[in-house]
């Protein structure tokens, strides 16, 4: 975003409303499938960039961690 000189207003078109942008830059909420279609079309991005385990929010991984743990005894 710095390098593009975005605002977060700029991201609403892509990810939807000013409280869920917000979320996603605070890594509360995941993108979704068609967020990264979107954010990646808009700005000339490839979506391998954005699909990546660091765009999870920490608890989600947590989740992950614990629901692997669980399958493997």
């Amino acid at each position: 975003m710095e390098e593009r000189h975005l605002k977060p207003r700029d991201l609403e078109p892509m990810i939807g409303s000013r409280g869920r942008v917000s979320e996603v830059l605070s890594r509360k909420r995941a993108l979704t499938l068609p967020m990264i279609r979107r954010l990646a079309k808009g700005l000339d991005l490839r979506a391998d960039i954005l699909i990546q385990e660091s765009v999870l929010p920490e608890r989600l991984r947590r989740g992950a961690n614990r629901s692997r743990a669980a399958r493997h005894g």
